[in-house]
Parts: structure tokens; sequence; C-alpha cells
């Protein structure tokens, strides 16, 4: 009884009228042999990736990804196999050729069939991306600098291995974040912190689901593009070294106002309202993500406007000060009322001895 109920309100949930493009059904992206699709039940990874990372999250290491290919010995590109106009078009109408069809074309092109299946191996081996095609494609993608191929051919958009992980990653971060936030030190915006992680949350999982991972890809860069500088600017804070605190500051608000409120803006937002109309024909869900975009750009707003609070205290005053650190603050301000209490008591203790 219960299984029905939820298998009926999971079909109602999931209605194909809602989350996919016009005369589009799921089982137009269902996982095949040859292509990889986005599938709901890949976010329970996510989850699982966040329970990893709450053990793990100050020891996590950031990589960077250089094109050093070719100096660590990777081959550029397969041999290419000889030109040849009557193998090339059956390899494009056939594929892969049984053994009458490689007979057929020996005869017609007087080769050995032995010849005729060399080339064909050596065509195949040209299709598939030598390890070095792997390597750069791993830090470009044509959506990165295209916004519209997030759009083409949609939602006939594979997977990559990369892609998979980098949303699993992501998502479990994410989700860690929201769990760590309630026994971190509590800040003054805890609360849109918290708002933030949900949407992305959602937003994460609702991409994920309609097979929109390009788009989703392009607002996680854009969100991380800021958070070095910050956390560099706060670890210089916490040290006392002022100077360094400051110029990790600048490069930051450089970051976050490039990054919120003009690549996410103009780039993606522009992208998703009034230009993806022009490839794709509109769905609810296309309108569920819009809204959930638009809320993160709100936010951005609000916290563009503490940034430039700590800005002008910056320039008016001795340096930056974290205006989220609340608690961080008044602890300190006790430690030193406690220290200056004890002090005190110190010297009307040492008062006492000498009467």
């Amino acid at each position: 009884m219960a299984g029905g109920v939820v298998q009926r309100f999971g079909k109602w949930f999931w209605n194909e009228d809602v989350w996919l493009p016009p005369n589009f059904t799921w089982a137009d992206i269902k996982n095949t042999e040859k292509v990889k699709y986005a599938q709901f039940d890949d976010l329970y990874y996510g989850f699982l990736v966040a329970l990893v990372l709450l053990v793990i999250r100050y020891t996590l290491e950031r990589l960077v990804f250089c094109p050093l290919g070719v100096r660590l010995g990777l081959r550029q590109r397969v041999r290419k196999a000889p030109d040849n106009h009557v193998l090339e078009k059956a390899y494009l109408s056939n594929g892969k050729m049984g053994t009458q069809q490689v007979q057929g074309l020996a005869r017609q092109l007087e080769w050995t069939e032995r010849r005729v299946q060399r080339w064909i191996r050596q065509r195949v081996l040209q299709e598939k991306p030598c390890t070095l095609d792997k390597f750069t494609e791993s830090t470009y993608k044509p959506w990165l600098w295209d916004t519209m191929h997030c759009w083409y051919d949609y939602p006939h958009h594979a997977v990559t291995n990369d892609l998979w992980w980098y949303y699993m990653i992501e998502l479990g971060f994410y989700v860690s974040l929201t769990m760590s936030q309630f026994i971190d030190t509590k800040r003054k915006d805890f609360w849109q912190m918290f708002v933030h992680h949900i949407l992305t949350i959602v937003l994460l999982s609702l991409s994920w689901a309609c097979n929109l991972h390009r788009i989703g890809s392009l607002v996680l860069i854009v969100h991380d593009f800021a958070d070095v500088p910050l956390e560099a600017a706060k670890m210089a804070k916490y040290v006392k070294r002022q100077r360094l605190a400051d110029a990790a500051f600048a490069v930051f608000t450089l970051c976050w106002l490039v990054s919120r409120l003009g690549l996410y803006p103009y780039r993606v937002i522009y992208y998703t309202m009034f230009e993806a109309v022009k490839v794709i024909e509109m769905f609810a869900a296309y309108y569920i993500f819009n809204s959930l975009l638009v809320a993160l750009q709100f936010l951005h707003i609000v916290w563009t406007w503490m940034i430039a609070r700590m800005a002008l205290q910056a320039i008016t005053s001795n340096g930056v000060k974290d205006l989220r650190s609340d608690d961080e603050s008044s602890s300190q301000e006790d430690e030193k009322t406690s220290q200056n209490h004890d002090s005190g008591d110190f010297k009307r203790h040492k008062s006492r001895k000498a009467d």
C-alpha cells in the first residue's frame, strides 16, 4: 500500500510536462551503452561525498590543472587513417562492419581484407580522443566561452566523468556546509548563508535531474571563483598579517564584483532568460530554475552591500575586519575583559599581601 502511494507520488512529481521540454520523455535521456546522461539516482552519491567532506574538510587540497600534458610525455594524437572516400562513406554509414561488408569493400577497392580491416581499426581509433585531448578537455568545455552550447541539442547532453565528479563533489560540499553550519561559529549572515546553501542544493539537484548540468556547472564555477581570495584574506587577518589581509581582500572584492555582479547576471541569468528561448521550447522546470537563479542574485546583492561596508571600514580605519564574525569578535573581547579582570584581581591580591 505504502509502496503504491510512493510510486504514484513519484509519477505525479516527475511529470514530463513539468521537467522536460515539449515532446520529450524521460526515456529520451535514459543511459545507453554509448551515451551516459545525468540520472536523479546519481545525487545520492553527493550525500555520501558530503559525509566524507565533513571528516576531511580541512585536509582537502585544491588541485591546480595546467596544460603540461606534452611535457609529461602524453601523445598528441593517434595516427590518422589514410584518406579513402569509399571506406569513409561506408564507415560513416555503417560504423562497425561485418565480414561480408569488408569482403565487398575489398573487392571494390582491390585491396586485401586485412588491409580494409586495418583501415577500419585506424579510423575507429581516430574517432576516440587521445589522452592529451582528454587532459586538455578537462580544463575546457565549449559552453564555458559560448553559453549557447548549454542549449544546443538539449536535452541530449551526455555526462563526462569529470563533470559527474564535479557535480557530486560540489553537491557534497554544499550539503556538508549546511550540516556543519549549525555547529560552527555563528555569523551575522547565518540565515542568508543557510538559504544560499539550500538554494544551491536545490539548483544542483533539479539541474541534474533535468539534464541542465551544463548551465549548472557555470553557476558553480562563478560561485567558486571568489572563495580562494576570501579564505586567504580571513586567514591573513587571523594571523595578524594586516597588509596581506588587505591585499587579499582587494583581490576578493574584484573577483566578487566580476563573478557575482558581472558574469553571473550577464552570462548566466541573461542567457537562461532571453537566449535559451531562441533554441529550445520553454517548459515548467525552466521557470523554476530561473526563479532560483534570481533568488541567488538577490543574496549576491545583499552580500555586496556587506562587502562595501568592509571596504569602507578598511579604507577609513586600520584594515579589514570580517563583518560576519560577530561571535568571534565577542569571544576576543570577552577574553580581553577576562584578562583585565584577572590582572586587577592579581594587583589587589598583591596589595593585601603588602598590607
